[in-house]
């Protein structure tokens, strides 16, 4: 998968101010990695103090392509709930960037409350832990005047999704940067096939077709003397509490690309139907393989969108618009049609939207995402709840619900035990549509 373009709305620029802006971003991927402030950052310093909250492999990718978009960079905390994690991923750091990472042991922090730490210390936060965290540990670092960068989802439930607008409003009030790590909007590629499909390359857009198919996805065994919590916490994504499931977590990215196409549209409603079939070992935990939910636009307009991680099957990462004189797929950035055309130039979207977070920490002119990184995951939040209720849910219903995955993000400490714990067989309850509730009425 790629990332993509800008954080602005692109429905009402032109064909011109598009390639002036591609022209832009471009360069921007190019010459991120020899960009020298010519203004000295902070109490006459040209250093930027790094930390990373989570060490996985996702923020271990941030955090080198930080370091790669200013040389003035330096990574000087890192936290996650193991602290074998963190002093690999620092080593695995020093190899690629050696005088770049500074991280001592006494800035190696492990637990819950690592986040509090990593935020003291830094003048930017990379955040890629369980989704679960992101809004509370974005809120915390955006308070406490530190710019952010973090993963998708931005969020797992409606409360956790109103915490991160809030935090967008906060980051605005600040003038801090708040980057998200949505792929698709800082791919050149992308948001040159999304700006012709506005143009009307396509006529008219009928539906979207949305498929996110794999196999399951970071599934690592259970080391030994791990407490329920951590290990739980180390496969977090085969947890809801933890990710919010697939659709938050992954298929999120075709959602934005969609909302993107559509002008950065809300659907007004969806249903849906998941479950799983086949991957129901323990070591796949609570979580669904597979999920279906068609989303309906204010216009009739329908998205299909589909994800799935079961071994064995068609896989598959698209997304394909149909019009009314041809068709697009935005991740061959290709048209059909009319007006056939084809994107070839090459980009690293993970790399451009770090060039564009310290190119707007240097410049002053900070870089907020927070628009389309709410809108796009609560999009994701609805359809995960229609799989998990087998309800019908509306916009407004999700926006007005206050529901959250217990435990709150804040009340999670050290020693504590899980939500959701294994039966004698070792396996782990799932939710089951038609039965479980979630939203309020």
């Amino acid at each position: 998968m790629k990332r993509s373009e800008k954080s602005g709305e692109n429905g009402g620029t032109t064909r011109r101010d598009f390639l002036k802006t591609s022209a832009v971003v471009a360069s921007a991927g190019v010459s991120g990695a020899h960009f020298i402030a010519r203004n000295a950052f902070a109490a006459g310093s040209d250093i930027i103090r790094v930390g990373m909250i989570g060490c996985g492999g996702r923020n271990t990718g941030a955090a080198a392509e930080a370091l790669t978009a200013d040389p003035g960079a330096r990574l000087v905390a890192m936290c996650d709930i193991l602290m074998d994690r963190v002093k690999a991923r620092r080593e695995q750091l020093r190899e690629k960037k050696k005088g770049q990472v500074t991280v001592d042991d006494d800035h190696c922090f492990a637990g819950f409350d690592g986040y509090k730490h990593v935020i003291e210390s830094s003048d930017v936060v990379l955040i890629a832990n369980a989704a679960k965290f992101h809004p509370f540990h974005a809120m915390a670092a955006l308070q406490a005047g530190k710019h952010v960068f973090v993963e998708k989802p931005h969020g797992i439930d409606p409360a956790g999704m109103k915490l991160m607008q809030r935090a967008a409003e906060v980051a605005t009030e600040k003038r801090l940067c708040l980057v998200s790590g949505l792929q698709s909007r800082y791919h050149t590629g992308y948001a040159e096939t999304v700006q012709r499909i506005h143009d009307g390359a396509i006529g008219d857009v009928v539906s979207i077709e949305e498929n996110f198919l794999r196999a399951p996805y970071v599934v690592i065994d259970r080391a030994p003397g791990l407490s329920e919590v951590e290990w739980q916490c180390s496969t977090q994504y085969h947890f809801h509490w933890l990710s919010g499931d697939d659709i938050p977590q992954s298929l999120v990215h075709n959602l934005d690309r969609s909302s993107w196409v559509l002008h950065n549209a809300a659907p007004v409603k969806c249903h849906g139907l998941g479950g799983r079939s086949s991957m129901t070992a323990p070591i796949y935990g609570d979580v669904f393989d597979h999920h279906t939910v068609v989303y309906e636009m204010e216009n009739g307009i329908r998205i299909y969108a589909l994800c799935r991680t079961t071994e064995g099957c068609y896989n598959d990462a698209s997304s394909i618009v149909f019009g009314t004189k041809g068709k697009a797929s935005i991740l061959n950035s290709r048209i059909w049609g009319e007006k056939e055309w084809h994107w070839e130039g090459e980009c690293n979207p993970y790399q451009i939207e770090h060039d564009a977070l310290f190119k707007g920490i240097r410049s002053g002119e900070p870089v907020n995402n927070g628009d389309f990184m709410a809108r796009s995951t609560m999009i994701g939040v609805m359809g995960q709840i229609a799989c998990y209720t087998g309800e019908e849910i509306t916009w407004e219903r999700i926006n007005k619900s206050d529901f959250a995955y217990p435990p709150k993000p804040e009340d999670c400490h050290d020693g504590m035990e899980p939500p959701v714990l294994p039966d004698a067989s070792g396996s782990y309850p799932v939710l089951k549509p038609g039965y479980t509730r979630l939203l309020e009425s």
